[in-house]
């Protein structure tokens, strides 16, 4: 097989082994096979194109025109111009296609379902990718970039996948990566000539001499097989040994007992991506069961964690310091001594096909008793799982306090803190207008916040004219608030974030929660929670009672005693503390049998747990060598690529301004290094070296390949002449604007180039690989010595780089 046919190869093999790193974002497979075969066309299309041979961008443009009918047949046949062609219907079709696989991404979570959308997105992204790699690697001969869309396309598999085999999909993508890279290796060595090496030794022990192959540059092929797989290793192998990687600015440490200490923050993952989804499943799958001694079956909520920022765009936790988990969580925020509490303790059993970063919770709970690892956020009194740590088969003990306040309590409530009520009443500039005025209209005639917040619900839960509705659109932002106060439909989602921004309108502070109702009943005592249970709810904070729970949504959960009107006006007298063990064993753990569907395995819910969008604390807590390692970090990042520019311009300077010294010595060394610059300027052109030839024959293959005008070309032999000098003539003659002639070769060599070839020379000059050569030739040398002093060569010659042609 020829070079470009090997390389051609290579290139669909790495893009397809990337690929593979997008198959557990959805279920089923089968479209791996359907975006190989399409792959597979589009290769031979462009193999076909340079074998006639056409100029590189018409290749490109064929590839592309190609790609663009092959998606045609497979998903817009029936708009297509005679089946095939992509006409503007057709064009259409896959707009339309692109648009509804957009939707489908956002409704579920991995492993998804695969629609046209979502298949569409996945083929047409293999498909350009390996068209980018195709052009990079095989029309233009330089592997190196490529492995930047291939990198791009590891990166968002890894980002949305959920994790647990991660490290294999990339062994796969930076195989095939490194795949290509010997492939063009071996190639660019195959056009040099026959290379060079150190015969490995006979059976016998005896050494063979040098030796050459003339077809196939085995030894340096092999020094990049072994330089790949310790580069694998490494970056495999090295992150395991380092466990304080675990931690750092989106996770605390823990002791693994679920008490743990220290700082850490946590920016969560938004539960209400699922909601929806959740509510309309055909089946109410179980997600947990408990037991309680609470005598308030029905206000016994879950709480997963509350959402207490509004942006305009959505409603979100904040990031927010996590600490170990106290074996006594403090008194609730802003409860009196006067309010009536009871606390109850409560045996939850979580299923293994739930999977949720947070820990459901009743609340206010004062103490957790649960395995593994988890911390504890103080402001939304919530557990969050550290170092992949999560619901699923967890079985937990809470004990928690029932809060019954009465009208006349939460009536005569005093003015929230400052710092309090400054936070959890702000509201977006992009709120219409209609929901500050639609709260005070509702409120009219109203004395204080706890009849406006009663009134709030009722003209929701009953009043308003709304009917409940899980088929809307799921919207969280100021728009979709305004859209649900006109049109009077919705879900959970819209009738609490619309009820908590109308009360942050009127100065009362409020969030959204988001959790489980009460679930249903079990002839064993037992209450199962299903999917269908799943539930938002706003709370509203009132100084002396803290945060309490209103219900604004109708035919779900139930109404607070406390916003009642025949609510009574006290409680219990001397409620009873339960003793440890007086609830009963927690039920067994659902059965694993029926596996959770795709459809159901929502970010949050019922699915992997990891946030897709997670941010840097803005605490001011964190740590001063926290932030040095981000700066650091962020400027490693920024200057890595720049590396082999700044390397080229030191290596230029420091060629070009040799001092002008006066032995023989000093005016070989001058001359030397000029045509070394001449040689390395021409080759970041595209012109690669050629060690065989004299100066002389080099130079005339500069003049012709670079296209040099008379100037440059005078200059590259005034250059070569004088290497001529000092290398061969009995009486050596130092040469004169030496460095004069290399600057005027190298604008030469600008001036004929295009606009990409003159970016690349600059950006990525062809010329810094010799930075790896001198490493290799420095390992070689310090492996060398190490063997001659101990005697151990048989076992540190495969680390010796085999000589060979460099240019």
């Amino acid at each position: 097989m020829s070079g470009r046919g090997r390389l051609t190869l290579c290139a669909f093999a790495a893009t397809l082994m990337a690929a593979g790193s997008m198959l557990p974002l959805v279920e089923p497979a089968g479209w791996i096979l359907q975006a190989a075969f399409l792959l597979a066309v589009q290769s031979g299309m462009g193999m076909l194109a340079r074998r006639v041979p056409m100029p590189r961008m018409l290749v490109i443009v064929a590839q592309t025109l190609v790609t663009l009918v092959l998606l045609t047949v497979v998903f817009a046949r029936g708009q297509a111009l005679i089946g095939v062609l992509p006409g503007p219907e057709a064009v259409q079709r896959l707009a339309d296609l692109l648009m509804s696989g957009a939707d489908d991404v956002g409704r579920y979570a991995a492993p998804a379902p695969v629609t046209d959308g979502i298949r569409l997105m996945l083929i047409g992204g293999v498909l350009l990718v390996g068209l980018i790699v195709d052009a990079l690697a095989v029309t233009f001969r330089s592997a190196a970039p490529a492995g930047l869309p291939l990198l791009a396309l590891y990166s968002v598999a890894a980002g949305l996948s959920e994790g647990g085999a991660d490290w294999l999909w990339f062994l796969l993508a930076a195989g095939g990566y490194l795949l290509l890279l010997l492939a063009e290796g071996r190639d660019r060595l195959s056009q040099w000539g026959r290379v060079f090496s150190g015969a490995a030794g006979t059976r016998g022990g005896a050494t063979a001499g040098a030796a050459f192959s003339a077809d196939r540059p085995t030894a340096p092929v092999r020094t990049g097989r072994r330089i790949g797989a310790l580069a694998l290793g490494i970056s495999l192998f090295v992150p395991a040994a380092l466990p304080a990687l675990d931690s750092g600015l989106l996770a605390g440490t823990g002791d693994g007992n679920g008490k743990g200490n220290g700082g850490g923050t946590i920016s969560a993952v938004n539960p209400l991506v699922s909601l929806q989804n959740n509510l309309n499943q055909p089946e109410n799958r179980e997600v947990m069961s408990y037991r309680t001694n609470s005598a308030d079956p029905q206000g016994f909520y879950l709480r997963i964690l509350a959402l207490d920022q509004f942006n305009g765009n959505e409603w979100r936790p904040s990031t927010r310091r996590l600490k170990g988990v106290p074996k006594r969580l403090p008194a609730p925020e802003g409860l009196g001594p006067d309010v009536m509490v009871t606390e109850i303790s409560t045996n939850i059993s979580a299923s293994s096909s739930y999977q949720q970063t947070y820990l459901p919770l009743p609340y206010p709970a004062t103490e957790v008793r649960v395995g593994g690892r988890w911390r504890y956020e103080p402001m939304g009194r919530t557990l969050v799982g550290d170092g992949g740590e999560t619901t699923r088969g967890a079985q937990y003990q809470v004990s928690s306090l029932v809060v019954q306040p009465t009208a006349d309590q939460l009536a005569a409530a005093g003015a929230a803190p400052v710092a309090l009520r400054r936070e959890y009443t702000r509201v977006p500039d992009s709120l219409p207008k209609v929901v500050g005025q639609t709260a005070d209209r509702v409120t009219k005639g109203a004395s204080n916040d706890y009849e406006r917040a009663v009134k709030l619900q009722n003209f929701f839960a009953s009043e308003g004219g709304f009917s409940y509705d899980t088929s809307v659109n799921s919207g969280t932002g100021s728009a979709a608030i305004g859209r649900f106060l006109k049109e009077k439909r919705g879900f959970c989602v819209h009738f609490s974030f619309t009820m908590a921004a109308m009360a942050r309108t009127l100065g009362i502070p409020a969030r959204v929660a988001v959790g489980f109702t009460p679930g249903t009943a079990q002839s064993n005592g037992s209450v199962s929670v299903g999917l269908r249970d799943a539930h938002a709810w706003p709370e509203l904070y009132f100084e002396g009672v803290g945060w309490t729970r209103f219900e604004p949504t109708p035919t779900r959960g139930t109404a607070p005693s406390y916003t009642q009107p025949d609510a009574p006006s006290g409680g219990t007298s001397d409620p009873a503390r339960p003793e440890k063990g007086a609830s009963a064993a927690p039920t067994v753990a659902p059965s694993v049998a029926e596996s959770c569907p795709a459809q159901m395995r929502k970010q949050g819910e019922c699915g992997s747990s990891a946030a897709p969008g997670v941010v840097a604390p803005t605490d001011s807590g964190t740590p001063t060598g926290t932030v040095l390692g981000v700066v650091l970090g962020a400027l490693a990042i920024l200057v890595l690529p720049l590396l082999p520019m700044l390397w080229r311009l030191r290596v230029r300077k420091h060629r070009l301004s040799f001092s002008a010294g006066r032995t023989p010595a000093d005016a070989t060394a001058r001359t030397l290094a000029a045509w070394r610059e001449i040689t390395d300027t021409a080759w970041d052109h595209g012109i690669e070296p050629d060690d065989s030839r004299t100066p002389r024959k080099t130079a005339a293959r500069v003049v012709r390949l670079g296209q040099l005008e008379p100037d440059g070309a005078a200059a590259v032999h005034r250059v070569a002449g004088a290497v001529e000098q000092v290398l061969y003539a009995p009486e050596p003659r130092s040469g004169t604007g030496l460095a004069e002639d290399a600057e005027a070769v190298r604008a030469g060599l600008r001036a004929s180039s295009g606009r990409f070839a003159r970016a690349r020379a600059i950006a990525a000059p062809r010329s810094a690989v010799r930075v790896i050569w001198a490493a290799s030739d420095r390992w070689a040398a310090f492996t060398g010595r190490w063997a001659a002093r101990w005697g151990r060569e048989r076992w540190t010659g495969w680390l010796r780089r085999p000589s060979r042609q460099q240019g």
